[in-house]
């Protein structure tokens, strides 16, 4: 399941000494290759398509699409920038990545207009950027977005084997339109991929080192980075931490996911109950679950607006366990639809048409990247068997986190994917430059098979660094976090020494910097401004919770990606 974008809008919440070779201290893993050395990016007015103010620049970075293959094909990611705003106090670019996989940052710039942010805004220049195959960034699609968005649909905690039966089905139809769409290129959108375009991103924009703020997925691979590049890392802040430990990347993340989001979600029904007054759903967390089971039924039956099912109804309350702000919001609607007031769950959960093609984009980038990124259980006998445990003590989410991710289980293996880069060369031989396109890709294919035949499949890189390799660094994490469980802080924290932890004790929202708990902005802002790092553990209070009938501001709305 994805982390959902954090921040995720605005209102929401001499080049050639520059190259970039990963500099010293990569660990479990060969060093990479060398990287082209980059251009510096050309910033002007940003393309229409963005909906950027004029304060904002845009440009461009330009890429390998494999780092193997240095001088073959590329891609270009775009780019966006506001300067910082005291020219004297300037420290270098703030470089922000939100999370997903497939959640874009190209609005980050104007977070510096926002109170909270402004200090850090004076100093540093606001980055963002869009990773390779979000938005237009080597755009990656896997389906056609309408087919995508196709509502109603439905959600079940505990399916029956004709349901599952029709998962699967779609699994394996939407890991061959991943295929059929993006061709040979689909094996490159990955993780190791993302942390190597960082270090370019870096280079281009004049910086000897990097000065990096990654949320939700954002500290999975910034930590590649770390690993690659310890050398070429000035201040990073990792927020709401996935757990890097190459046995969980991915399928048992997820796994412990649905655990974390049972938690969570129950801390949601005790809120309601206990403000039964107000919302008359039950004085008791059972009572509570019971009518948002009986929501979903009726909806089943009879969608609301002919395009709220359950299905909708599941994305829209799985938010309450990203951030407390959505608590009042999501009663009052679950209270109206069963009291006879529709009103409020159609303006939360009626799907719009016009975020279709950036929701199927989102969807397409997280599964190739994390299919990608390392090996998934092929049987479904396996899924079948672990998902039926766990959502007997944890059903709330368990069974769409894994239609989520069962294309995966479909996904074609690194030779198969080199094959079909040869077909691909192979059909474009009657072009005059067939001759060299098909030596290039056959040795390709060549070498990608030997590497396979010596190593085996290749598995998530082990993030790790040598003590003294990597500056300080500095994690953050909420104790009931459900997107990122918080061990995974504890896991990132022992494999990069001398890294500081900050903890929000009994709090769930994910992504904490700049949020609701100032003791937490506190730590980030010394941090990017001073680079002071607290004790090897600190710990602040929880936020308060949201009262009922509470609106909550859209910067609360912010939300990380999955």
């Amino acid at each position: 399941m994805r982390a959902l974008a954090l921040y995720g809008t605005i209102g929401s919440l001499l080049v050639t000494a520059l190259a970039t070779a990963p500099a010293g201290g990569a660990t479990g893993a060969a060093a990479a290759p060398p990287a082209p050395v980059p251009h510096r990016i050309e910033f002007g007015r940003c393309a229409a398509v963005e909906h950027l103010p004029s304060t904002v620049e845009c440009g461009r970075l330009t890429v390998p699409l494999d780092y193997a293959r240095p001088d073959g094909k590329k891609i270009h990611l775009t780019v966006s920038r506001i300067r910082a705003t005291a020219r004297g106090e300037r420290q270098g670019s703030l470089v922000f990545n939100p999370g997903g996989p497939g959640a874009s940052s190209m609005e980050f710039p104007l977070y510096g207009t926002l109170p909270k942010w402004r200090r850090v805004a004076r100093a540093y220049d606001f980055v963002g950027y869009a990773p390779r195959g979000v938005g237009r960034s080597a755009p990656l699609s896997c389906q056609n977005p309408k087919e995508f968005a196709k509502a109603p649909t439905d959600s079940r905690m505990h399916p029956d084997a004709a349901f599952k039966h029709r998962k699967r089905a779609e699994a394996r139809e939407y890991a061959r339109g991943c295929v059929r769409r993006a061709g040979a290129d689909l094996p490159y959108y990955n993780s190791v991929n993302n942390a190597r375009d960082l270090d370019m991103l870096r280079a281009a924009l004049g910086e000897k080192k990097l000065t990096f703020m990654g949320a939700s997925y954002g500290t999975y691979f910034g930590a590649l980075y770390a690993t690659l590049f310890p050398g070429h890392v000035r201040r990073m802040i990792f927020d709401s931490v996935v757990n890097p430990a190459p046995r969980k990347i991915w399928y048992q993340n997820n796994l412990d996911q649905d655990i974390a989001f049972e938690r969570r979600w129950g801390d949601w029904l005790r809120w309601v109950a206990r403000h039964h007054a107000q919302y008359h759903l039950g004085t008791t967390k059972k009572a509570v679950q019971q009518a948002y089971n009986k929501a979903a039924s009726k909806l089943r039956r009879t969608p609301l607006n002919g395009k709220i099912g359950a299905g909708q109804l599941q994305s829209a309350f799985l938010k309450t366990g990203y951030n407390d702000a959505f608590w009042p919001m999501r009663a009052e609607a679950l209270a109206g639809y069963l009291h006879g007031n529709p009103k409020p769950l159609i303006a939360q959960a009626l799907p719009r048409d016009t975020g279709a093609a950036a929701e199927e984009n989102s969807n397409a980038v997280y599964t190739a990247v994390e299919c990608n990124d390392a090996p998934w259980p092929r049987a479904w006998r396996t899924w079948n068997r672990d998902n039926t445990e766990i959502a007997r003590i944890a059903p709330f989410e368990t069974w769409d986190n894994a239609w989520m991710n069962l294309p995966c289980a479909f996904w074609p293996d690194r030779p198969a994917s080199a094959a079909a880069e040869l077909d691909a060369a192979v059909r474009r031989a009657d072009h005059p430059a067939a001759g060299r396109d098909l030596a290039d890709v056959a040795g390709h294919v060549a070498r990608t098979q030997v590497d396979d035949a010596l190593h085996g499949r290749r598995g998530p890189l082990d993030v790790h660094t040598e003590p003294g390799a990597l500056p300080p660094v500095l994690l953050l994490a909420a104790e009931r976090d459900a997107a990122t469980p918080y061990r995974g802080a504890l896991e990132l924290q022992r494999r990069l020494p001398g890294s500081s932890l900050v903890t929000e004790n009994g709090a769930g929202t994910h992504g904490i910097a700049f949020n609701d708990n100032a003791c937490v902005t506190k730590y980030a802002e010394a941090y990017l401004l001073h680079g002071k790092v607290p004790a090897h553990r600190a710990y602040c209070a929880p936020r308060a919770e949201p009262l009922p009938g509470q609106q909550a501001t859209r910067a609360q709305h912010a939300l990380p990606g999955k």
